[in-house]
């Protein structure tokens, strides 16, 4: 069996919710392919270590095989997309709380100029302050985006989500944490519950060393901005969001 069916049969298991030979059949063909396809075999890691995470389980030995080997990857020589990579290492050494290792990552991330990425994506703006949802679809807009949706609660924001997704779109979802309905790290939990690669930038007031940030970044969020926000910092978030996607393309 070759690894692409390999692995869609894995994540038919994992949406069947039959998380432990989902999990089985990942390792394996991560383990397979680690000395020769580093970025597959560090995605099929992450991938594994969802399947742990929806059992309830601790995920940290996945986690770690997986930022391993992307560091591994944005030091080699034929690294087409080491930005990616980096801050792909950056998100799991944050979730295994190793904050040193994951700034000094995401610091290099972002010290590497990105090349234009050709925009179709939708962008998802979910916020109840009208002025803050209008700022960022104007920006949005200069930044060159034509599909954007605006929700004012967690609720119609994830129905929309869901409806992009049956209409096979990835969008960039700008989400607020402070919500009348759903608090951030709930509404971000269940995106990435239904998309595993989507990506999510969180939008609040809050410093980003507050414990409530901490827990909604460790859902696996691409970026944070903090209120106020300016144009640059706005497209700085959509350009790692960017980055993020196209690695995992």
């Amino acid at each position: 069996m070759d690894a692409k069916t390999t692995c869609e049969i894995a994540l038919t298991h994992l949406k069947n919710k039959q998380f432990i030979t989902a999990h089985n059949l990942l390792i394996n063909q991560a383990e397979s392919m680690k000395k020769t396809e580093l970025l597959k075999s560090a995605l099929l890691y992450m991938l594994a270590s969802e399947c742990k995470s929806r059992q309830g389980k601790v995920s940290q030995n996945e986690i770690k095989e997986a930022s391993e080997l992307f560091l591994k990857y944005s030091n080699s020589k034929n690294a087409s997309n080491v930005k990616g990579a980096l801050l792909c290492a950056s998100k799991c050494l944050l979730t295994l709380g190793e904050f040193d290792k994951a700034k000094d990552a995401y610091q290099k991330a972002k010290s590497i100029i990105s090349e234009n990425i050709q925009i179709a994506r939708p962008i998802v703006i979910i916020d109840d302050s009208a002025a803050i949802a209008m700022k960022l679809k104007n920006y949005a807009e200069k930044l060159g985006y034509s599909e954007i949706l605006v929700f004012e609660n967690g609720k119609d924001g994830l129905k929309g989500c869901k409806k992009l997704f049956s209409e096979n779109k990835e969008p960039v979802v700008l989400l607020d944490m402070g919500l009348p309905d759903l608090d951030g790290d709930v509404v971000a939990t269940k995106l990435l519950k239904d998309k595993v690669n989507l990506q999510i930038i969180v939008i609040t007031a809050d410093e980003k060393s507050t414990s409530r940030v901490n827990k909604t970044i460790s859902t696996g969020v691409s970026a944070f901005i903090q209120k106020p926000f300016t144009l640059d910092e706005v497209k700085k978030a959509i350009d790692i969001a960017e980055s993020e996607y196209s690695l995992l393309q």
